[in-house]
């Protein structure tokens, strides 16, 4: 899998900005919180697990002070939980956390595929097409970080293409909370839910060529559903994995 993380010890290096120092500290703080992000999502830290601050400062080659800025950002994605003088840690979620989560995402992401039919463009399809191919570029090098990246990008340009402001809050909202275990569900079931995911993504964008918003709203939710599945079946095999390596009393 390719990592996101640099070698230990090589820091972050923003491009050189044209505009003075703001731009190159929000370049700096962009993609410290992209890699985290990426390292949190790609699950190296355990679910529950404590946020190793100083192994990721060495690891990124930063401070601190920028390094708890970006966690900030990640616990109000949900993402991970700040706990008081304590440091981080990575937000647990429960089965019927994960029931509940991908029902509302799937609900939005339906009405997200009606709407968008109703006001996408040419042009926005062919983006979509465009991202689609390169996605299945990365399946077929079993390549799960690019093509997790250019799934997500998908799905948000799907949401973008609704023309709803309010629709795309909520779903940024509640995205980040589900971003580590959509990542994860890929590989439930022995990877055949990447398989299934694939195919499913071949029905998403044939129907939105043909701007057929009933059929892509269900295609969309029994999406999510099936993604709620694999995600809830993956934490269980985890569970179980976890239950069968601690030593047992008698």
């Amino acid at each position: 899998m390719k990592s996101a993380i640099p070698e230990i010890g090589v820091p972050i290096t923003p491009p050189a900005a044209s505009n003075g120092g703001d731009r190159q500290e929000a370049s700096l703080h962009g993609e410290i919180l992209l890699r985290l992000r990426d390292y949190v999502v790609e699950g190296n830290i355990p679910e529950g697990g404590r946020v190793p601050e100083r192994q990721l400062c060495n690891m990124l080659g930063i401070s601190r002070t920028p390094l708890r800025e970006a966690l900030k950002v990640l616990a109000a994605e949900g993402l991970i939980e700040l706990l008081p003088n304590r440091g981080a840690r990575v937000r647990r979620l429960s089965p019927r956390d994960l029931e509940e989560l991908f029902d509302v995402m799937a609900g939005l992401e339906s009405l997200a595929g009606r709407l968008a039919c109703e006001a996408i463009t040419d042009e926005e399809i062919a983006a979509i097409e465009r991202l689609h191919y390169e996605m299945y570029g990365h399946y077929l090098h079993r390549d799960m970080h690019g093509y997790f990246q250019i799934n997500q990008r998908i799905h948000e340009s799907i949401v973008a293409a609704a023309r709803n402001e309010t629709l795309k809050t909520a779903y940024a909202n509640f995205a980040g909370r589900i971003r580590r275990v959509r990542y994860s569900a890929n590989f439930a079931r022995k990877r055949q839910r990447w398989a299934e995911a694939m195919r499913e993504h071949e029905a998403i964008l044939d129907a939105l060529r043909r701007r057929a918003g009933s059929e892509l709203s269900d295609i969309l939710f029994a999406h999510l559903r099936n993604k709620r599945t694999a995600a809830i079946e993956h934490l269980a095999a985890g569970q179980d994995s976890a239950d069968e390596a601690t030593p047992q009393g008698d």
